[in-house]
């Protein structure tokens, strides 16, 4: 029976399958959406289920090709995937919760005047912020 070890060696020897990043792209992209909803361990499910096509890529083509396809696969299905802000790629169920980071300069810098004029670290004067809020709030 064939190993990876194998088909490593056949690739060295010029035995290569002649797929491009893209393919493996779009067939990766193909398997995920197909893949069962709640499916843990995605990468290894999609490699697994490539086939001869995943076992004869270097690994260095399936990490670009799950790069690329992951981030296609949660553009184009936003109701199924979602890519949180470290690239990982999860079902969206409704239990990951997508964090907003973006501030704009304005505000950024507003916040970092307010801190320097109370003599603390933006963090302390963010937390100080939402505090106040609450407190407010209740």
């Amino acid at each position: 029976m064939f190993n990876k070890r194998v088909f490593g060696d056949m690739r060295r020897a010029g035995m290569g399958i002649g797929v491009s990043k893209s393919k493996l792209s779009t067939a990766m992209q193909s398997i995920l959406e197909q893949l069962p909803v709640g499916t843990t361990n995605l990468k290894d499910n999609v490699v697994h289920n490539l086939g001869l096509i995943g076992q004869m890529s270097s690994s260095r083509d399936i990490n670009e090709a799950w790069n690329t396809a992951k981030k296609k696969t949660a553009k184009e299905n936003p109701g199924k995937f979602i890519l949180n802000s470290r690239g990982v790629i999860n079902w969206n169920d409704g239990t990951i919760k997508v964090l907003d980071t973006k501030i704009s300069k304005a505000n950024f810098e507003k916040l970092n005047e307010l801190a320097e004029n109370e003599n603390c670290t933006v963090n302390k004067m963010v937390s100080n912020l939402i505090r106040t809020y609450q407190k407010q709030k209740a």
